[in-house]
């Protein structure tokens, strides 16, 4: 059985993969996939947003005689991580209480 994946945590995923390091869209989306059932075609506008909310940065490195695009998460991607692992420590306890206690000692 699988739950469908947010795109908040689709976006924190997104920013916790470049909080390591800059990485390029293919690398991302491998990086992701070893954990998540994600499709691939499902990351790259997770990317385009974050960059249009200003959480990441794109710049283009050579590679192999090609331009590869890489990004980066900015302070204010960096900030919002941060948010969303509040939230979702917030979230998984909630959840862990329910399936776990049945909601005792919430």
């Amino acid at each position: 059985m699988s739950f469908p994946i947010a795109a908040g945590l689709l976006d924190a995923v997104v920013l916790s993969v470049l909080e390591q390091e800059d990485a390029y869209g293919y690398r991302i989306t491998q990086q992701v996939r070893s954990k998540l059932n994600v499709s691939e075609s499902t990351l790259y506008p997770v990317l385009r947003r974050l960059e249009k909310n200003g959480d990441l940065t794109v710049y283009d490195r050579a590679c192999d005689g090609r331009n590869r695009r890489y990004y980066a998460i900015t302070p204010a991607g960096q900030q919002q991580l941060e948010t969303y692992r509040i939230d979702w420590y917030a979230y998984r306890n909630g959840i862990e209480a329910l399936l776990f206690t049945g909601g005792e000692g919430v």
